[in-house]
């Protein structure tokens, strides 16, 4: 299970440190986000102690509102439990009793200027994809007319060859050689480098190439969403199958089905060219329009 430390979100969020500096180290296992409301009237079945707990003005203004013995009571509770950590928005302060007990608990208590629901989002949006489920494949990750590909096949094949090609047509690269697959929510995946091959294709008999340099800053982005796996096989391979596309093929990746295409390599085809057609039929197909049905409906209507 991926992990992050109490001191990267410190360091990404330029966060205040109240309390616990001896548990910066304390590590994130949930991507998920708790705000403390029920705990603190003592109702503490179900408290999710794994998640990062953000304290916004509701909850100070009700734990402000206390008598100071119940409050005190309450706040060690949920202190007592444990979880990684405590975040104050809006740079509230008057927050002395709650210092006392992360500090006596070594909880690290933080706090940011930012304004609740806008800090809630960024948080969660990172800890998304710090923490998302990934796979590493050996492939070449583009996006093509804005559709998002993974294109594999064996060694020697071709596959940065057929990228270097839709560079030249105005394609962006996004990895080459590794790609580093990420899960995001329940369906989406995305594919992004893995920070050492960022920006560079590697060609047999040439080596790395910058392709942002050779190219400009448009050949190149950061990460793109997963909409096809593009499969470049052997025409001698590719023989044996059927030619209409009746059966529409899938993988799965980190359990996400995605639709695969398989694209026979001989000399002489533009492989270029017929990825991007794959990319457009994609993009009609998930408007709702196939050829394929308009082929059938019309053989139909002969009949």
């Amino acid at each position: 299970m991926k992990t992050i430390t109490v001191q990267n979100l410190v360091d990404k969020f330029h966060l205040e440190v109240i309390a616990g500096k001896e548990r910066l180290d304390s590590r994130i296992e949930s991507d998920d986000i708790h705000r403390p409301g029920l705990e603190f009237t003592g109702y503490l079945d179900y408290f999710p102690k794994e998640r990062v707990q953000i304290l916004g003005r509701q909850e100070i203004t009700y734990l402000h509102s206390l008598p100071e013995d119940e409050r005190d009571k309450r706040i060690g509770e949920v202190v007592a439990m444990a979880p990684p950590c405590f975040i104050i928005s809006r740079g509230q302060a008057g927050l002395d009793y709650f210092t006392l007990y992360c500090e006596r608990y070594q909880i690290p208590l933080l706090r940011t200027e930012l304004k609740t629901t806008s800090f809630i989002s960024r948080l969660n949006s990172y800890l998304e994809r710090v923490l998302a489920p990934e796979e590493v494949l050996h492939a070449v990750c583009m996006n093509i007319l804005g559709v998002g590909i993974i294109l594999r096949g064996s060694s020697g094949i071709g596959k940065s060859e057929v990228a270097l090609a839709l560079i030249e047509r105005g394609h962006r690269l996004v990895s080459d050689d590794i790609v580093l697959v990420k899960k995001i929510g329940a369906e989406t995946l995305i594919g992004t480098h893995n920070v050492n091959n960022r920006e560079l294709l590697q060609l047999r008999g040439i080596g790395f190439v910058d392709v942002t340099r050779l190219y400009g800053s448009g050949a190149y982005q950061e990460e793109t969403t997963i909409n096809l796996d593009i499969f470049l096989t052997h025409w001698e391979d590719y023989a044996k199958t059927e030619l209409l596309g009746i059966e529409e093929q899938t993988t799965h990746l980190l359990d996400v089905a995605v639709p695969q295409i398989d694209i026979p390599v001989r000399p002489g085809r533009n492989i270029a060219a017929l990825i991007e057609v794959a990319c457009k039929n994609w993009r009609l197909k998930a408007q709702g329009y196939d050829a394929l049905e308009t082929f059938e409906r019309r053989i139909t209507e002969e009949n």
